[in-house]
C-alpha cells in the first residue's frame, strides 16, 4: 500500500509505505544508528527495542517507511491509543506517532513535515480527531521543531513506572503534543475534515 503525502511538492519523489516483515533488519540499523546520533546531541537516548513489539506492529500494519530513490529514508509507527503517556484522554479518537527515525543519508528533508500530511489524511480516513506525539520534556530542539510543524504543545507528564512503558521512558518527565483537527479548517490542511 502506498500513500502520498498530500500538500507538499517537495515530496513528489517519496513514498509512505507499510513496512514490512522484510524491513526488519532495516529498521533494527536504523534505530542503531539512532541511538548513536541521540548520544551525540544529546543527554538521553533510546535504550534499545523489543523485536517482537516491532514484529507485532508490523504484522498489525502500524510501521510505516519512507521511501525515497529506492532507500528506506525514514520509519515510523503508528498507535491508535496510548494510556501510558496520555493516560484518560487516550481513548479521544486519537493516532499516536511514535519512533520517527531518519535515515543518516536522508537527514534535513523535512520528513516529520511529510508525516504530518500524511498523518491528516490517515486521520482523516479512520475519523480520528487528534494526531499526537511525546518527545523527552527537556528537548528544547525538538519541541521548537515540532510546534513548527503544527504542533501544539500540551504540557509536561511524569508516565508511571508500568510494564508496557519503554525503558527509555523510565523515571523521565515528557513533553506532549497535539494537533487538534476540530479546530483545522479543510483549506489549512488539505484534509477535508471541516471545523
Amino acid at each position: 500500500m502506498t500513500v502520498e503525502a498530500p500538500g507538499f511538492r517537495i515530496y513528489l519523489s517519496m513514498e509512505i509505505m507499510i513496512a514490512e516483515a522484510t524491513d526488519f533488519d532495516t529498521i533494527f540499523d536504523l534505530y542503531d544508528k539512532a541511538i548513536e546520533f541521540q548520544k551525540q546531541v544529546f543527554d538521553k537516548h533510546w535504550l534499545g527495542f523489543d523485536a517482537e513489539l516491532v514484529r507485532r506492529e508490523i504484522a498489525e500494519n502500524r510501521l510505516w517507511k519512507i521511501i525515497e530513490g529506492g532507500n528506506v529514508a525514514c520509519i515510523f509507527s503508528v498507535a491508535y491509543e496510548d494510556p501510558v503517556i496520555w493516560g484518560e484522554t487516550s481513548g479521544d479518537d486519537a493516532m499516536y506517532i511514535h519512533r520517527i527515525v531518519t535515515n543518516p543519508d536522508f537527514r534535513g528533508r523535512a520528513y516529520v513535515r511529510a508525516i504530518v500530511e500524511w498523518a491528516r489524511g490517515h486521520a482523516y480516513e479512520n475519523a480520528l480527531l487528534y494526531i499526537r506525539m511525546d518527545t523527552w520534556g527537556d528537548n528544547l530542539k525538538l519541541k521548537e521543531y515540532y510546534t513548527a510543524c503544527g504542533f501544539e504543545y500540551k504540557g509536561v507528564v511524569w508516565p508511571a513506572e508500568s510494564e508496557d512503558l519503554p525503558k527509555h521512558y523510565s523515571g523521565i518527565n515528557l513533553g506532549l503534543f497535539e494537533i487538534d483537527l476540530t479546530k483545522e479548517s479543510s483549506e489549512d490542511t488539505h484534509s477535508g475534515i471541516p471545523s
